[in-house]
């Protein structure tokens, strides 16, 4: 491990929570946060392509809730760089520890993938690598290039970590020249603490800004129902957009298990259309709001 990035990894039984609402914790989910489970042929196709190629994905890892109507569109995103992760958000299911080294043939495998699904646009994340000192920006790039190669067609999004801020790391990507570009802010600054604990409010707007600054299209998302305010809500909001972000996706938080944080409010499906329509007011090029949104939800759909 280098000497510039000293890590102290945690065990996944350390990442746990109080119940701070019971009263949420104990009620069933509103019938609008009911979801399907995932089957039928395109799922099964996809499921197989995913084993074969020796792929991640964060529709399984992170349990997103659109799984199902996702992978019946043979639609998914892939996770590179690994399953395993070295931050402790207080949100995600993603497993935590010490990561593998990295695989420089992924690239190769997720391009064929995305060929083999025909796919138009596809979106690449990953986990945290704090690990590495350039946090696996080196894969971000191979794995645009390997697609722009095989599918040159194909629009490539990609959903970045904040690369503890330092920029050398993100030039790496930037350099690739994805079409989007999306780092999600997740939350409120004063939830951070919390929610994410090894991240920066401030550095993922420089981020974005030094992103957009670069000429690519920016995106970011963040949840709701974690214990912010409306107000909260809409000065997020304002902050995006003084770095010019293009798109945002804003979504109900789902506890993935009982040692994650706790849901503290159903928001209705009325609010999202209401942050839907200050987003646009405020001059975001596309709002995706909803309580099942996520990241990568429709992501085809919002290319500006």
């Amino acid at each position: 491990m280098s000497e510039l990035v000293q890590i102290k990894y945690i065990n996944t039984h350390q990442r746990k929570h109080s119940v701070e609402n019971p009263e949420i914790e104990n009620t069933r989910r509103p019938q609008w946060l009911k979801v399907k489970l995932p089957t039928g042929e395109n799922y099964a196709f996809l499921k197989n392509l995913v084993s074969r190629k020796k792929l991640n994905t964060v529709c399984e890892d992170a349990r997103c809730p659109n799984m199902a109507e996702c992978w019946s569109r043979k639609t998914a995103t892939v996770m590179i760089l690994g399953e395993v992760c070295t931050r402790s958000c207080g949100f995600c299911s993603v497993k935590l520890g010490k990561p593998d080294a990295k695989d420089y043939d992924e690239p190769r495998r997720v391009a064929e993938s995305v060929k083999e699904l025909g796919l138009k646009h596809a979106v690449i994340t990953s986990v945290n690598r704090d690990d590495e000192k350039l946090g696996g920006a080196d894969i971000f790039a191979m794995t645009i290039n390997k697609i722009r190669e095989i599918v040159p067609q194909c629009k490539v999004e990609v959903l970045i970590p904040d690369f503890r801020g330092v920029w050398e790391a993100l030039d790496i990507v930037i350099e690739a020249k994805p079409d989007i570009l999306n780092h999600n802010i997740e939350t409120v600054p004063r939830l951070y603490h919390f929610v994410r604990p090894q991240a920066n409010y401030r550095r993922t707007l420089e981020l974005l800004s030094r992103s957009k600054q670069s000429g690519l299209a920016t995106k970011s998302g963040f949840m709701v129902g974690l214990g912010e305010t409306e107000d909260e809500v809409f000065e997020l909001m304002q902050d995006l957009r003084k770095v010019n972000c293009d798109i945002i996706t804003i979504g109900q938080y789902l506890r993935p298990t009982k040692n994650h944080l706790p849901v503290q409010r159903y928001v209705h499906p009325e609010m999202f259309r209401q942050y839907k329509v200050r987003g646009l007011e405020m001059g975001f090029n596309h709002v995706e709001s909803g309580p099942l949104v996520r990241s990568s939800y429709h992501a085809d759909e919002q290319a500006v």
